[in-house]
């Protein structure tokens, strides 16, 4: 059996080796962001593994059961040399027993020959079509929640493009107290589960724990001094006040006026004549379902809050990319997005500072620093239309965008009213299955009658009028009927008969 202290020691050589290991691995330089993702997620597994190894470690030198004590005992005692030997006996009786056993290497442990290609693999797993790798936000679930709690908001209401959503979902203190049901505190909290787990995937080695502490401490304070965003401010002061909280019923009530009315109903004063036959509820107890009730409602606002936080200071460059990346598609031919994937898989990643950048573009010195800069400059894209981007990642012309009309907004009413921008998307959107589940939805066939149908009501009209015209068509003799005459003409039956009355047959 080891002793504590060899456990200790081994734990010592492990994290350092795993210390020793991450460092390597950042010393390389990745050529593509996927080898970047890649050597990113080995690091990142290497620090976890150290991480518990280190509790391990602690838990070691707390020596809750007394093992180490009793082992510093025994190897410094009189009787020292009596366990030194009979451990000593231990390890070659060991080894006689085992006489070709082959031991790997401690160098080799945590460095398996597979572990990048079983990264690979993972890596592929990881991320849905839409994320890229973790280039792009993937966001069309938590917006089909977004969409529904419109529809139960307002039905007549115009629904929001996607492209639209990725400009607001994260400006929740926007939405007014009223429309935060249950379903929304839902939604805010997928959508939160969502942001952490993407960061968590597409940047293993950023601190999201440091990110959201900081956070909390600060959103603390702002909620204890009523900081907050007007609408909350105006509901915790004025809406949500203490004076209307029934202390009977231990009910919440946001207007003075539902209170007042409260009170005079008959439920109340049956609750309240029991209270006091019975046993009235205590301080404490009245005391603690309003911090429940306020609870609950604070973690709603640290929710929406955190959101905005992530958005801001962590995901701005990806919400970015993911608009721009929407856009593209919106523009771009088939054989263009494909062509624009592969760009974005075999492009070339910078890692660093100028050093990772001078050995990609085979420069040094003092020159450097200068094509740094200028490569910075050249980032900067100067796009204050707010251009569509094209398959180069620079903003397309301005004619083109009026060429195709990409300005103008062709809403369908059958879609939830949805809304396609250019007349491409628009003419595209008839085959695609937001409208054709609304025509299966309406009960009628979704063929090429219905194309540029997007009223409901038109949608009806036309399919009774198609549906009568059927009803109608019947085998009518004078018209259906074909006669010929002795020069082997063809003619309807009324025609012949005609003809033949005026003599001309």
């Amino acid at each position: 059996m080891e002793t504590v202290l060899e456990q200790q020691r081994r734990a010592h050589e492990a994290i350092e080796r795993l210390e020793n290991l991450a460092a390597s691995l950042l010393l390389d330089v990745p050529r593509t962001y996927r080898d970047r993702l890649n050597l990113h997620h080995r690091v990142a597994t290497l620090a976890d593994t150290s991480v518990t190894t280190a509790a391990s470690l602690l838990d070691l030198y707390d020596d809750a059961d007394g093992q180490r004590v009793a082992d510093l005992t025994r190897m410094s005692g009189d009787s020292a040399l009596t366990d030194f030997y009979g451990r000593l006996r231990d390890v070659k009786d060991f080894h006689r027993r085992n006489p070709g056993l082959e031991l790997e290497p401690m160098e080799l442990e945590f460095m398996s020959p597979d572990a990048a290609a079983e990264q690979e693999a993972r890596l592929d797993t990881m991320f849905t079509g839409e994320e890229s790798a973790g280039r792009f936000l993937d966001l069309h679930a938590v917006f089909e929640m977004y969409l529904n709690l419109l529809d139960t908001a307002d039905k007549e209401a115009p629904k929001p493009s996607y492209l639209k959503y990725l400009n607001e979902f994260h400006q929740l203190d926007l939405v007014p107290m009223a429309a935060k049901s249950a379903d929304y505190k839902r939604y805010v909290t997928d959508l939160l589960q969502y942001l952490q787990s993407f960061i968590r995937r597409a940047l293993p080695l950023y601190d999201i724990q440091s990110t959201e502490s900081a956070h909390d401490a600060d959103f603390a304070a702002r909620w204890a001094a009523r900081q907050l965003p007007a609408t909350w401010t105006a509901f915790l002061t004025e809406d949500a006040h203490p004076d209307q909280f029934c202390a009977v019923c231990l009910k919440q009530f946001m207007k003075r006026a539902v209170y007042d009315r409260h009170l005079k109903e008959k439920r109340h004063r049956k609750a309240e004549a029991a209270a006091v036959a019975g046993a009235p509820r205590s301080d404490a107890e009245v005391a603690a379902a309003r911090t429940a009730w306020e609870t609950e409602w604070r973690d709603l606002a640290r929710a929406e809050s955190l959101v905005a936080y992530l958005t801001a200071h962590v995901m701005h460059d990806v919400v970015d990319a993911t608009r721009e990346n929407v856009e593209c598609k919106q523009t771009l031919t088939e054989s263009e997005l494909a062509a624009r994937a592969l760009e974005l898989e075999t492009r070339d990643v910078r890692v660093g500072g100028g050093g990772d950048k001078s050995h990609e573009d085979g420069d040094s010195g003092d020159g450097g620093d200068d094509s740094d800069d200028e490569d910075a400059d050249d980032d900067k894209i100067y796009n204050p239309l707010k251009l569509p981007m094209g398959w180069d990642g620079k903003p397309i012309p301005y004619w083109l965008w009026k060429l195709h009309g990409l300005g103008v907004e062709y809403p369908c009413e059958i879609c939830g009213n949805y809304v396609y921008m250019g007349r491409k998307a628009f003419e595209r959107h008839f085959q695609e299955w937001r409208h054709v589940q609304g025509m299966k939805a309406l009960g009628i066939p979704n063929g090429k009658q219905m194309q540029e149908i997007t009223k409901i009501q038109d949608a009806e009209s036309l399919w009774a009028k198609i549906q009568a015209q059927k009803a109608n068509v019947g085998f009518r003799a004078e018209l259906d009927e074909e006669f010929e005459d002795e020069d082997g003409n063809v003619m309807s039956r009324k025609v012949y008969e005609d003809l033949l009355r005026q003599g001309l047959l």
